[in-house]
C-alpha cells in the first residue's frame, strides 16, 4: 500500500472531490451552478441469475452518485466476458438487468468497454450531477451528529452462503431484494435535511465505511450493535461462519483503530465487518433531526432506516462498536 502514497495528487481549481479523503466519487466543476460527480464499479458474480447481477451490479456503482447528492446522468457498462465458456445470451441478460436499473435510475447507458476474460466481471463508470454547493461528503461529521444507516446488513454474509447452498430462500430474497434496490429514494429524502455527510456502505463495511467517515471529520463514531438492521438469515449465517475474505481484511484495514466491546455478540461484530453489496446510506445529521430523516424515509418505503450511532469528541478509537 505505500507505494501508493507515490502516486501523483491532482490539483485544479475545478476539482472540488479527489482521492484524499476516499470519497465515494470525485466531483468536477464545470460552471458555478454545475458540477459533474464521475464514479465506477465492477466486481463478479454473487449471485446466479445474470439479469439480476446485471441489476445488482447496475445499482451499485449508482450509489456512489446518490451518497454524494447528485443524480446519475450516464452510465458505461464495463465487461470481462469468458467467451470460450458463457453463451453471449448471458452476457446480453446482465447488460439487460443493468440497463434496467440505470433507467430507473432516470439515467441513460451510452456504450461501454469488453474484454475477453477468464472470469466474468461487469459494473458500470457513472457520470451524475450536482450544484456545486450542494455535494455531500464523507466527511463533516459533527460531535453530537446521529448515524442513519437506510438499509439492512449482511449481504456478504448470505450471498456466500447462498453460493454454498447454505442460504435459506426467503434469506436469499431478501438480500436480493435489497441489493437491486436503488439508493434513488433515500438519497432524495436525505436532501431536504441539513445532512453534515454520507457514505453508501459496501466493501469496507460499516465499521469501515464509519472510520472513513470518522477520520476524516476529527471525531469518533459510536455504533450501536443492538441497534443495527440485519437481513434475515444474516446473524445465524454469521454464526456458522459463512463469512467473506473481506471481513479479514478489513479487520486487517482497521486494526488499531476501533474498539469492540467484549458485550457485543460475535455474529454481529462479523456483520459489522461484512463487505456490503448496494448497500445502504450513512448519514450523519444533528441528533435532533434524525427521528424526522427516519420518519420521512420510513414514510417514502424505507422501512430498514434506523440510527445506528452517534458522533462524539474524537477518542483513542475512530470508531467503536458497543
Amino acid at each position: 500500500m505505500q507505494v501508493l502514497h507515490s502516486l501523483p495528487k491532482w490539483e485544479h481549481p475545478d476539482l472540488l472531490v479527489g482521492t484524499e479523503t476516499s470519497d465515494d466519487a470525485g466531483v468536477f466543476r464545470l460552471r458555478k451552478d454545475l458540477a459533474i460527480v464521475n464514479t465506477v464499479d465492477f466486481f463478479t458474480p454473487i449471485v446466479d441469475d445474470p439479469y439480476v447481477f446485471g441489476q445488482i451490479a447496475a445499482a451499485n456503482a449508482l450509489s456512489d452518485i446518490y451518497a454524494m447528492g447528485a443524480d446519475p446522468v450516464t452510465a458505461l457498462n464495463i465487461v470481462g466476458f469468458p467467451r470460450s465458456t458463457l453463451p453471449i445470451e448471458v452476457l446480453a441478460a446482465i447488460l439487460n438487468g443493468g440497463a434496467e436499473r440505470v433507467r430507473e435510475a432516470g439515467a441513460v447507458v451510452i456504450g461501454g468497454h469488453s474484454i475477453i476474460d477468464q472470469e466474468l466481471k461487469f459494473g458500470m463508470a457513472v457520470t451524475g450531477s450536482v450544484h456545486p454547493k450542494r455535494i455531500l461528503r464523507n466527511v463533516g461529521v459533527r460531535a453530537g451528529d446521529a448515524l442513519v444507516l437506510t438499509k439492512a446488513l449482511g449481504t456478504g454474509i448470505v450471498t456466500t452462503a447462498l453460493k454454498r447452498r447454505a442460504a435459506a430462500p426467503a434469506s436469499v430474497r431478501a438480500t436480493i431484494a435489497s441489493m437491486v434496490s436503488l439508493n434513488k429514494t433515500a438519497s432524495s429524502v436525505m436532501r431536504r435535511f441539513p445532512v453534515h455527510a454520507c457514505s453508501d456502505v459496501t466493501g469496507y463495511g460499516l465499521l469501515g465505511h464509519g472510520y472513513e467517515m470518522a477520520s476524516g471529520s476529527d471525531v469518533s463514531i459510536l455504533f450501536d450493535s443492538k441497534a443495527l438492521p440485519i437481513l434475515p438469515g444474516a446473524a445465524r449465517l454469521a454464526a456458522r461462519g459463512f463469512l467473506t475474505g473481506g471481513c479479514a481484511r478489513n479487520r486487517a484495514y482497521l486494526e488499531g483503530n476501533i474498539a469492540i466491546s467484549p458485550s457485543v455478540p460475535k455474529e454481529r461484530v462479523e456483520i459489522a465487518f461484512d463487505p456490503q453489496t448496494s448497500g445502504g446510506l450513512l448519514i450523519a445529521l444533528a441528533a435532533t433531526r434524525a427521528p424526522d430523516l427516519v420518519r420521512a424515509l420510513h414514510r417514502a418505503g424505507i422501512g430498514t432506516a434506523t440510527v445506528v450511532g452517534r458522533a462524539v469528541r474524537q477518542a483513542d478509537a475512530a470508531v467503536q462498536l458497543i
